[in-house]
């Protein structure tokens, strides 16, 4: 198990509900950590493809969704996570969602998605799944 530590670098972007954190773990690895709230419907879905658009994705970036304070997501939801998912990946940048609530985790196995996106429990099971030595040698 590889211990991932954070650098100093650290700072915070605000667009609507739904807050951005770039945290660098190290000089190869950058986490850009989406935190949105409440609902993922289509005014919460614009707003974290807003969010998601102002970040352009880099091959040594981990994009993480914490979905641990989204209760509710429709069908228009899914629309900024799979263009996120897109986008990451023709850049060479991993995208992972953790926290995933009951209701959330519903859509996401109706649509067949969770077969998709790499799922994780928690934040700390990216780093502890031992799929960690490959975030240390993305880049």
């Amino acid at each position: 198990m590889v211990n991932v530590f954070f650098s100093v670098f650290r700072f915070f972007v605000k667009c609507s509900n739904y807050p951005v954190k770039f945290m660098t773990l190290t000089q190869e690895l950058q986490v850009i950590l989406f935190t949105p709230q409440a609902s993922i419907d289509l005014e919460g879905g614009m707003a974290l493809s807003e969010q998601m658009a102002g970040v352009v994705p880099q091959p040594h970036q981990l994009w993480v969704i914490d979905l641990a304070e989204v209760n509710f997501m429709d069908s228009s939801g899914l629309v900024p996570l799979v263009k996120g998912l897109k986008a990451a990946r023709q850049r060479g940048c991993r995208l992972v969602l953790c926290n995933v609530q009951t209701p959330v985790r519903l859509i996401l196995e109706l649509t067949q998605l969770d077969s998709v996106f790499e799922i994780f429990e928690t934040y700390e099971d990216i780093f502890n799944s031992g799929k960690d030595k490959t975030l240390v040698l993305a880049g």
